[in-house]
């Protein structure tokens, strides 16, 4: 094991809320952490065998000046857009959404009953490319990499290119790690996780120590590591129960953030001529 692990600044736990036409979830990355977790702009985890919990879905809306990554853990959800992209999202597959100049689309429940779990991820884009055109990917489960990192420790890889660990995606600027880790009962791994990023995991099943410090991180709680630290690596250790946690981390752009709703730019003026373009029918 290495030494030069990243440890845990503070411990966080996420916020009970409704989004769209009422889906419950918890917001885990709220608006006030996103100077210190900059690139990162709202983390949102979902989980339900309640269908009155996530059967409304979210009907069209629109975003500008960032992009949306959902990855499904459990349920399949249905994706439109006005520029004509549709695709499901099933169980481990994964939606990379960049808005750009602007998008509007639904996210809609294709089942009734059952489990639905996953997360939504905003990570937001440099000024220069804030109006660029808007992409969408759909990855399927089976098209992101998984990794025995060590015995009784899969790593599924949704994004990054760091040293043993490459992911499906790979983005400029913002450099963004998103790494779905499982640990076995009593199981540890070493993680690369570059110094120049701001980063955090989210535990969503069992319990996990992490750093030399062996800081105690429970299901539903977040940790905010360590920034302005020459460690290279992230140390974990299981508890007996095991456990599941996403590891987040980028590359921070330093730039002004204005936000208001699902649109986020550089200034104010930014975001009213956004407010003004979307409601004259400009996006898409």
């Amino acid at each position: 094991m290495a030494t030069d692990s990243r440890e845990i600044e503070r411990i966080l736990t996420g916020v009970a809320t409704s989004d769209g036409a009422g889906v419950k979830l918890t917001r885990v990355l709220t608006q006030d952490l996103q100077r210190r977790l900059d690139p990162f702009l709202m983390l949102d985890a979902f989980r339900s065998d309640d269908p009155d919990d996530y059967i409304a879905g979210f009907p069209s809306h629109p975003h500008r000046g960032f992009e949306t990554v959902t990855y499904m853990l459990a349920g399949r959800m249905r994706h439109r857009d006005n520029a004509g992209n549709e695709g499901l999202l099933g169980p481990g597959a994964v939606q990379w959404m960049t808005a750009g100049r602007g998008i509007v689309h639904s996210e809609m429940p294709e089942q009734e009953q059952g489990l639905m779990e996953g997360f939504q991820l905003w990570l937001n884009l440099p000024g220069r490319n804030k109006m660029t055109d808007p992409a969408y990917r759909d990855i399927p489960a089976e098209q992101i990499p998984e990794y025995a990192l060590a015995p009784g420790v899969t790593v599924r890889a949704i994004a990054g290119d760091v040293p043993g660990l490459a992911g499906a995606v790979r983005r400029p600027d913002t450099e963004p790690v998103f790494l779905d880790i499982h640990l076995a009962p009593d199981a540890a791994c070493d993680l690369p996780v570059p110094a120049t990023h701001n980063a955090f995991i989210y535990v969503y099943r069992g319990e996990l120590s992490v750093g030399a410090g062996a800081g105690i991180v429970s299901a539903s709680q977040m940790a905010l590591l360590q920034s302005g630290t020459a460690a290279t690596r992230l140390m974990m250790h299981a508890s007996q129960a095991g456990a599941r946690t996403i590891l987040v981390a980028g590359r921070p752009l330093n730039e002004p953030i204005a936000q208001y709703g699902p649109f986020v730019m550089n200034t104010r003026d930014e975001l009213m001529q956004a407010v003004h373009d979307f409601q004259s029918g400009r996006f898409g």
